[in-house]
Order: structure tokens, then C-alpha cells, then sequence
């Protein structure tokens, strides 16, 4: 059994956790932002890099003390190195570098999104590999055959907005406060999917994503003063899940045989998501596989786990591996036509 000691600070969340290789949670402690960004109506990025420094060494010491261990039992630090906000990143992976050079411990670089990627597996003992996931989040909505740890292929990406992205956004047009996600869930739950919104590329031969036109429609039916805040809310998150399926459903015609439908990242937390998803994946005679909510969001356990699963594949890194603010999950994927950086 290994003992990885997690970190992730690649956005507005600081969090340290200590998992072993049996998916054992033995601490978990997770500082959030949202009463430093609520002003502003979202990450301001030096904030959160500030934020990440004060926070980090105290959240470490706690989750050791939790789990009743020192620095000298843990078997590897594995230190989220990418992709996201690069101040916060440096932070965590820095921090991550300086406990494995004092402990004399292999340091594992892991990329945020593979932490999402096999978060699933955390949670679900049972997960075997190849899946596919449907991974969504504020910065990022793919589709990716999951075929083993550092083995991914995209088959969709979004051409311009993510998902979470276009549900803050929506948030902030209707004035529904930050975090944007959960926000507009609440909203939603007390409106009528009666506005006329559109669905990008639903139809579409290939699988990829769009919301930069779905967030436009929102403004101006906000402007219009038509419909209540509630309506709109809840006819955005209607149109969102449209999207959703039916770019799952068309990645699933290209994914070959998979052993589950998976969902992960922070928007995996909307009910009516989930709810969508695991209709579609009984459909198909899939098993349905989403991590509880906590795992949704940004968390340590999860690139702790990541850690453990490079760990056993003896995939470490050395100290003067660098942080990325971009970093793809497949970089031999074909670049999409309009996608930019986010592809």
C-alpha cells in the first residue's frame, strides 16, 4: 500500500489530503476563496495566488496531523502542475518539489484534469477501464475515452466556452451571485423552461461543444425584460443538458466498447445533469458513474489519488518539472477548428 500526499491549487480552492493506493481517504482539508472573489464576480488571479500561499503549508500540517502521519511515512507527493491559474499552480507544485526534495520522496506532477479523469475511480472500485468521460467543468468540456492512466483520447472539445464557464456567466448576467454553478441550479429549481434558447451544434456529426451563443441568448433575453430571472435560469440549464446528451451520444457512436458513462468535473455536481446522464447511460446499457459531489469540485484527494494510480504505473517526475497553464489530457488530438488554447 502507498500513502501519496495530495495538493491542488490550480484555481480559487487550496486543499492537502493524504490517499492511499486501497482508496483510502485519510485526511482532506480544503480552504476556499469565494468571500475573497465575490466582489468581483470571479477569480481574480492574483488573489487566488495569494490566497494559495498563505493557506497551503497550514492545510498540509492539519491533513498530516489528521491522519495521525509525518512527512517521513508518505510514499510520493503528488502536486497538481497544470493546467490552470499559473500563480496558483506554481505555488502548489513549488510546495510540492520542496516536501519531496526534504523527504527525499519522488514528487508526481499531475495534470488537474487527469485528477478529475480518475476521480471516478476513487470513488467506484469497480470502475475498469476503457470509459468514457464526459468531463465538464468551469474551464474546460470534453469528451475523452478514458483507456488507462496517461492513456487518454479526446473525441470532443469545446470550439469556444465551457460549460461551468457559460453557467457563471449566466449567474452573473441574471445577477445570481458566485459560485455561479450551484447559483443557477437554485434558480432554475423554481422556474419553467419557457425561453425560446438555442442549442449549438446539437445535430452536429462531430461531438465537439459550444456555449458562446447560448451565453449571448441569455443577455438578451435578460434585456428583453420578458421573462423572470428564474425562467431564464432554468431554461439555460434545460438548454445546457440538451447539449450535453446529445454530444455524449454522438461520442459514444465513435468510442467503441466502453465499460461505463462517466461524468466528472465541477458542473458533474448539477442534479439535473447527473440526473440526464444517467438516463442516457441506462439507455445505452451502460453503467452510470459519477464521484460524490465533493470529488466534483476542486479537491486534493482527487490529485492524490491521480498521484497513487501514476505512482503504482512508476510514473514520477523529477524536481524541475515545470507548471503549465495549459496542458492537454490527449496532445496528439487533431487541433479543432475554433477551439484556440482550450482545445
Amino acid at each position: 500500500m502507498a500513502l501519496i500526499l495530495g495538493l491542488e491549487s490550480s484555481c480559487d480552492e487550496t486543499a492537502a489530503a493524504l490517499v492511499t493506493s486501497d482508496r483510502r481517504i485519510l485526511a482532506h482539508r480544503l480552504a476556499g476563496q469565494e468571500a475573497a472573489h465575490r466582489p468581483y464576480g470571479g477569480v481574480v488571479p492574483e488573489i487566488a495566488a495569494r490566497a494559495h500561499v498563505e493557506m497551503l503549508s497550514p492545510l498540509i500540517a492539519a491533513a498530516l496531523a489528521d491522519a495521525g502521519v509525518t512527512l517521513a511515512d508518505v510514499d510520493a507527493v503528488a502536486a497538481t502542475a497544470g493546467p490552470g491559474l499559473i500563480g496558483g499552480v506554481m505555488v502548489g507544485l513549488v510546495t510540492g518539489k520542496a516536501l519531496a526534495h526534504a523527504a527525499g520522496k519522488p514528487l508526481i506532477a499531475v495534470n488537474h484534469l487527469e485528477g478529475h479523469a480518475l476521480s471516478p475511480r476513487l470513488s467506484d472500485p469497480d470502475l475498469e477501464f476503457p470509459y468514457l468521460l464526459l468531463l465538464v467543468s468551469g474551464g474546460h468540456c470534453q469528451l475523452l475515452l478514458v483507456e488507462g492512466v496517461a492513456r487518454y483520447r479526446r473525441l470532443a472539445t469545446t470550439i469556444d466556452d465551457a460549460a461551468g464557464e457559460a453557467f457563471d456567466k449566466t449567474a452573473k448576467v441574471l445577477g445570481l451571485g458566485f459560485p455561479g454553478g450551484p447559483a443557477v441550479e437554485v434558480a432554475a429549481a423554481l422556474g419553467h423552461a419557457i425561453v425560446p434558447l438555442p442549442r449549438p451544434l446539437k445535430g452536429s456529426p462531430e461531438p465537439h461543444f459550444s456555449f458562446a451563443g447560448l451565453k449571448s441568448a441569455v443577455v438578451r433575453a435578460h434585456d428583453a425584460k420578458t421573462w423572470a430571472v428564474e425562467d431564464i435560469a432554468a431554461s439555460f440549464q434545460a438548454a445546457v443538458v440538451d447539449c450535453l446528451i446529445d454530444r455524449t451520444v454522438r461520442a459514444l457512436g465513435q468510442a467503441g466498447k466502453v465499460t461505463a458513462l462517466v461524468v466528472a468535473g465541477g458542473v458533474a455536481a448539477n442534479t439535473a445533469v447527473r440526473t440526464a446522464l444517467s438516463g442516457l447511460a441506462s439507455a445505452h446499457g451502460l453503467r452510470f458513474v459519477a464521484p460524490p459531489l465533493w470529488l466534483c469540485t476542486d479537491n486534493a484527494a482527487m490529485i492524490g489519488w491521480a498521484g497513487a494510480e501514476r505512482f503504482a504505473a512508476g510514473l514520477t517526475d523529477p524536481l524541475d518539472v515545470a507548471a503549465r497553464p495549459r496542458w492537454p489530457l490527449d496532445p496528439g488530438a487533431e487541433a479543432v477548428r475554433g477551439a484556440g488554447v482550450k482545445a
